[in-house]
C-alpha cells in the first residue's frame, strides 16, 4: 500500500503535463487519501463482524477496479475519480492486513517488537521503491504503468489468500440480521455524514483563487456547507455513543487524540515532501522522471533506516515521548531548511538537507502507534488504531489540498513579476514538465524561478505541518514499554 501512495510522485509531473492540469496535482493523491479515510474508521467494524479473507478479497478487488481506471483514464478527472475508488479499496486493505495478522499470530508474538520492526522494513521498502519505480515506468514506458503493476501483484496476493487459512474472530451476529442493523452497526449515517463534509472543504480550498475568488458564492458556500455538515456529524457521533464511526469515549482520551492529530500533521508533512520535491527536481531543476526518483533518497533511506534504529532502540530503553518530541524538531528543522532549496542549490546542500528530515521523520514514524498499543487497554486497541489510520489518512487528504493552494496562488502571484507577458493559464495547462517546451525561451528562467517560488510556500506550509506535531507529541503520554520482570518470592 505504501509503494501505491509512493510510486505516482515522481509521475505527477508527466501526467499534469499529459492532462495540462498543473492545478489537479493536490487532487491526485488527496481523492485517493480522503476516501481512502472515510471509509477507514467503518472498515475495522466490517472486519470484526464478517469473514476477514473474504472482507479482505472484496476491498482488494475494489482497489484492483480503481487501479485500472486510474490505467485506462482519459483525462485528468477521471483519474482523480478513478483514485478515489482506489482509495476506497485501500481502506480495508491497511486494517484488513493487520486482522490477519492478529488473527493469525499469537499474542505474545505480536508483541515482539523485532516483528513490529520488520513490518516497519516492509512498508518503508515500499516508500523507498515508490519514485524509483515511478521514475522508471513513467521515463521508459508510461506513467500508466505505475497502476498497471497493481493489476499482477493482487493477482497474487489474492491467490495466496484463497489457499490458506484465516482464523476468523468476528462478534457473533444473530441469524436474523437485517440491513436496517447491519447499517447501524456499521454507522453508515455517521459516513454520509462525514464524506460530502470532507469532500466540501476541500473543493473550497482547491478552487478559492484559482477558479473562482475567495468572496465567490460558491466558494463561501462550500465553506458553509462543510461546516454544516461537519456539526451535524459530530451531533451524530455525539448522540450514537461507541457505536459511532468514531466512539467518542475513545476520542476524548488523551491519548488517543494526540496520537490521531501527531499522525495527521505528520503524514500530511510527508505526503507534501514527497510529492512537491519530486516537482522541484523535474520543474526546476531539469532531471527526468528516473533520476528525479533517485534524488529522493538522501530522505527516503534515511527515514527507512531511523525507523528501524528508533523502534530497537525504545524497545530497549522503554520511553517512547523523547523520540516523538525529538523527532519533530528534527523534521521541523529539516522542513525549514528544504524551504530554502532553488534553482541553484548545490547537491550536497540539498542531500543533507534531505538527510535531517529523514531522520527526524523516520525517527517518530512508529511513536503513536507504539502509545496506542501500550497506553490503552487491550480490548480498546483496535478501535483506537482505527481511529489513528483515519487521522493519517485524512491528514495527507487535508496537507495535500492545503499544498496545492499555496502552490497555486504564489505561481500565479509570482510569474508576472518574474516571467512579464507569460500567461499563467498557459504554464499551467503545460504542466511541470511541458512549460520548457512551450514558453519563450527568454522567459523560461523566469518560469523556474515562479516554480522555485511557489515550491518554497509549499514547503512552509510542510514546515508548519511538521512544527505542529512538536506540540502535539507531549500528549502521547510517558510510560515505560519494556517488559517487567516478575521476581518469585523466597521460599
Amino acid at each position: 500500500m505504501l509503494l501505491d501512495t509512493s510510486i505516482i510522485a515522481t509521475a505527477i509531473p508527466k501526467i499534469t503535463s499529459d492532462f495540462h492540469a498543473l492545478n489537479d496535482v493536490g487532487w491526485y493523491g488527496s481523492s485517493y487519501l480522503l476516501a481512502s479515510c472515510s471509509l477507514t474508521p467503518m472498515t475495522g467494524k466490517i472486519y470484526s463482524r464478517y469473514s476477514s479473507k473474504w472482507s479482505f478479497m472484496i476491498f482488494l478487488g475494489v482497489f484492483e477496479l480503481g487501479s485500472l481506471l486510474c490505467a485506462l483514464a482519459k483525462n485528468s478527472n477521471m483519474l482523480i475519480v478513478a483514485r478515489a475508488v482506489a482509495g476506497l479499496g485501500s481502506s480495508g486493505m491497511i486494517n484488513g492486513a493487520l486482522t490477519i495478522i492478529a488473527a493469525c499470530v499469537r499474542l505474545e508474538k505480536r508483541a515482539d517488537l523485532g516483528r513490529e520492526n520488520l513490518t516497519i522494513v516492509v512498508g518503508q521498502l515500499g516508500i523507498l521503491l515508490g519514485p524509483l519505480l515511478g521514475g522508471a515506468l513513467t521515463q521508459h514506458a508510461s506513467w500508466r504503468w505505475c497502476f498497471w503493476i497493481n493489476l499482477p501483484c493482487g493477482v497474487i496476493v489474492a491467490g495466496i489468500l484463497f489457499l490458506i487459512h484465516i482464523p476468523d474472530r468476528t462478534v457473533k451476529r444473530t441469524s436474523h440480521s437485517s440491513i436496517l442493523s447491519v447499517f447501524k452497526e456499521l454507522d453508515v449515517i455517521g459516513f454520509a455524514l462525514f464524506a460530502p463534509a470532507a469532500i466540501m472543504f476541500l473543493l473550497a480550498l482547491q478552487w478559492g483563487g484559482t477558479f473562482y475568488p475567495w468572496n465567490s458564492a460558491t466558494v463561501i458556500g462550500l465553506f458553509c456547507g462543510a461546516a454544516g455538515n461537519i456539526a451535524v456529524f459530530m451531533y451524530w457521533e455525539y448522540r450514537v455513543g461507541d457505536a459511532a464511526l468514531l466512539p467518542w469515549s475513545m476520542v476524548k482520551q488523551r491519548i488517543v487524540w494526540c496520537s490521531g492529530v501527531v499522525m495527521l500533521f505528520f503524514f500530511g508533512s510527508q505526503l507534501i515532501i514527497s510529492y512537491y520535491l519530486a516537482i522541484y527536481f523535474q520543474a526546476v531543476r531539469g532531471v527526468e522522471p528516473t533520476l528525479a526518483g533517485v534524488y529522493l533518497l538522501p530522505g527516503i533511506l534515511s527515514q527507512m533506516l531511523f525507523a528501524i534504529v528508533s523502534g530497537t532502540l525504545v524497545g530497549k530503553l522503554g520511553y517512547y515521548l523523547p523520540w516523538a518530541v525529538g523527532s519533530a524538531c528534527l523534521a521541523t528543522i529539516g522542513c525549514g531548511l528544504m524551504s530554502t532549496f532553488n534553482p541553484t542549490t548545490a547537491t550536497a546542500t540539498w542531500i543533507g538537507y534531505q538527510i535531517i528530515g529523514g531522520i527526524g521523520r523516520g525517527s517518530g514514524l512508529q511513536m503513536p502507534i507504539v502509545a496506542i498499543q501500550n497506553c490503552i487497554p487491550e480490548k480498546q486497541i483496535p478501535v483506537g488504531m482505527s481511529l489513528v489510520a483515519f487521522a493519517q489518512t485524512l491528514g495527507g487528504a487535508l496537507f495535500l489540498t492545503f499544498a496545492q493552494t499555496a502552490f497555486s496562488t504564489a505561481l500565479r502571484t509570482e510569474l508576472p513579476m518574474l516571467a512579464p507577458g507569460v500567461s499563467a493559464l498557459v504554464v499551467e495547462t503545460a504542466g511541470a514538465t511541458g512549460f520548457r517546451a512551450i514558453v519563450p525561451s527568454g522567459s523560461v528562467d523566469g518560469v523556474i524561478e515562479s516554480y522555485s517560488v511557489a515550491i518554497t510556500h509549499v514547503l512552509y506550509v510542510a514546515t508548519g505541518s511538521a512544527a505542529a506535531c512538536f506540540c502535539f507529541a507531549w500528549g502521547i503520554g510517558w510510560k515505560d514499554i519494556r517488559k517487567k520482570k516478575v521476581v518469585q518470592p523466597a521460599a
